[in-house]
């Protein structure tokens, strides 16, 4: 009972943090990252190919920058209208005109085969539901990946790292990942997982590619 109640109040916490504390985002994730967190997010860059990205639950819209910049022609999608609203505001104060729009992962609002990646970084659990599954595979085009940043370790052993480290234990945020092989199977995606080391932590990517053809590859590396 007190262990659902935790969860409760905490789901509580993270959804006025997606909403209408929306405003301190950015400092919170600086903070619980110790300023890492728009590395961390970065992470996905790497693993790109092609030029237009969807960033799934966008949230401010920092990964956008980033990826306008670098000269890919991204797309940004979140549910929440105060993350969209602070993304609008940053993208036009930079001059940007990367395409913006509110909506569910569940029931993303573009035509099918338009984008060459979709990315997330640090999703909840909304990632491993099968209908957003099968709506980020219908909107890749044949090839096109699904790239995933699903946690960020801190490397560092001391008494900050480890508080932070007890937070997001206490918070849900760690934990075995699940094996979603079988998910990404049904939604016509192979995946490899990879670690990449970005200053003083580890960063956990999932990265999947929509077959090109209605057929079971027992080597995704093919794809990949």
């Amino acid at each position: 009972m007190i262990r659902r109640l935790w969860f409760a109040l905490v789901r509580w916490g993270f959804h006025l943090l997606y909403n209408q504390f929306a405003w301190t985002y950015d400092a919170v994730s600086w903070l619980v990252s110790l300023g890492n967190w728009r590395r961390w997010q970065r992470a996905v860059i790497p693993y790109l190919r092609g030029e237009r990205v969807l960033d799934l639950a966008c949230g401010t819209g920092n990964l956008l920058i980033d990826l306008a910049e670098a000269g890919y022609r991204p797309c940004g999608l979140d549910l929440s209208p105060y993350m969209v609203r602070i993304t609008r505001r940053k993208l036009r104060r930079r001059g940007l005109g990367v395409p913006l729009c509110r909506g569910r992962a569940q029931a993303l609002p573009f035509a099918g085969g338009v984008f060459d990646a979709v990315v997330a970084t640090f999703p909840a659990g909304f990632i491993l539901h099968p209908a957003t599954l099968r709506e980020v595979t219908r909107v890749l085009r044949p090839g096109g990946r699904a790239v995933v940043v699903a946690e960020a370790r801190l490397e560092r052993r001391g008494p900050l790292s480890r508080f932070i480290e007890w937070l997001y234990t206490i918070t849900g945020q760690r934990g075995p990942w699940p094996d979603v092989d079988d998910l990404l199977g049904e939604a016509s995606l192979v995946r490899v997982v990879e670690e990449s080391r970005e200053g003083q932590s580890l960063v956990r990517v999932i990265v999947a590619a929509k077959k090109r053809r209605a057929m079971m590859y027992t080597d995704c590396t093919d794809e990949l």
